[in-house]
């Protein structure tokens, strides 16, 4: 156990094609997080900002950007960058701070304006770069990934399209509840069905598209939060941010190439089941303590790999869980309450973020026609590129 800090507020600019700067999102899921928190912007310590990077975007100090636009106060300034993890990373650097005594109340955010279609490699030959490889040498776009991955859960466990299908009928049901999802309608397995083509099994309603959006955070000491008057708080209990290990003996994500396993033997679990892992140490829980759970669905069958990643059942078993009902809400143990990514889409440096704040929301027991019914303990997963880990979880 490393400590707890509290959640005072959460806030998000909704998802969306906005056509605006990702400082406007960000900046409305600040001033938003700060009034949920009912915390003055300058009796914040610290803002910690999930950089924006891509060919050159003006967003990689996002830290001392949002403290611009919300005006200079003195404030300590952080920027991290971790990919799709960027948010967990700044999540977990703004709780070391007010760990370490640095500061007292910290606010997190993280916002992008992303492109049409899907994420394109950037200009300019970079040969050690494994992103850069795997679009320029094997030509594997994300959804070519999200395709090659959904193949391997066929021919592995026996996992269907039409289990594909249901993971995205499921997230759509509960995204039409959510006032912050970009997707707002139920969607039927035969119109999923129907959707074109875009990386075989996958259709384009299996993947999640890219988006604008925004989310923030305001975290703070536990001892701020009582003389702030909220006794008890939703807590932030673990965040774990490991890398994977050597030797990668499967084709995964974030490298496109496998290690020889003839000198040292693989390890016990993959690189996301480690990722869950850490959390659940650090927090002292397992999956059987968890009330819900908010994954990382790029696409339909890689929620269902985190299914068995977060221990939630056995390997292969992730369809079945899903048919039985037990991931849907109402069920033992709901994944995606907020609609996941299928309803919101990627805005890369607050995904993250803005999971958390769908567990302070359930947390607090505020998530209205979504809630989970006596929810007390939630995590978040998702990984980033170059080795990335990505989760958090959190009490009431």
């Amino acid at each position: 156990m490393t400590g707890e800090v509290a959640v005072l507020g959460a806030g998000m600019h909704p998802w969306g094609k906005w056509g605006r700067s990702f400082v406007e999102y960000g900046t409305v899921a600040a001033r938003a997080a700060l009034a949920d928190a009912g915390v003055d912007w300058r009796d914040v310590g610290s803002i910690v900002g999930a950089d924006t990077v891509r060919g050159g975007y003006p967003g990689h100090v996002a830290g001392a950007t949002f403290a611009k636009a919300l005006g200079w106060q003195g404030a300590r300034v952080t920027s991290v960058y971790a990919a799709c993890a960027s948010g967990a990373q700044a999540v977990g650097t703004a709780r070391a701070q007010i760990l370490a005594g640095l500061a007292d109340v910290v606010l997190v955010v993280g916002a992008d304006s992303a492109p049409k279609g899907f994420f394109r490699p950037a200009g300019g030959d970079r040969a050690d770069d494994p992103d850069w490889l795997r679009f320029r040498v094997l030509g594997a776009t994300n959804p070519t990934y999200f395709g090659l991955y959904a193949r391997r859960r066929m021919a592995v466990h026996g996992d269907t399209p039409e289990d594909f299908a249901r993971v995205k009928v499921k997230n759509s049901t509960l995204g039409e509840l959510n006032p912050f999802a970009r997707y707002r309608k139920r969607v039927t397995a035969e119109e999923v069905a129907a959707s074109a083509v875009v990386a075989d099994p996958l259709r384009l309603l299996d993947i999640c598209a890219t988006s604008d959006g925004g989310a923030a955070l305001v975290l703070s000491s536990m001892e701020f939060a009582r003389r702030h008057g909220v006794a008890e708080p939703v807590r932030i209990r673990a965040v774990s941010t490991v890398t994977p290990r050597y030797p990668n003996t499967v084709l995964d994500l974030p490298d496109i190439a496998t290690d020889s396993a003839v000198a040292v033997a693989p390890p016990d679990e993959t690189f996301r089941a480690s990722i869950a892992r850490a959390a659940y140490e650090e927090a002292g829980a397992g999956p059987e303590d968890l009330s819900f759970a908010e994954v990382y669905d790029l696409s339909t069958a890689l929620e269902l790999q985190w299914y068995e990643d977060l221990g939630l059942c056995g390997e292969g078993e992730a369809a079945k869980l899903l048919r039985d009902g037990v991931t849907t809400l109402g069920g033992r143990i709901p994944v995606n309450v907020s609609g996941g990514l299928a309803s919101f889409g990627e805005a890369v440096p607050a995904q993250a973020i803005a999971q958390v704040c769908e567990l302070v929301r359930q947390l607090r027991g505020e998530a209205t026609d979504r809630q989970v019914e006596g929810a007390r303990v939630g995590i978040s997963a998702n990984q980033g590129l170059f080795g990335h880990g990505s989760a958090v979880i959190a009490v009431r």
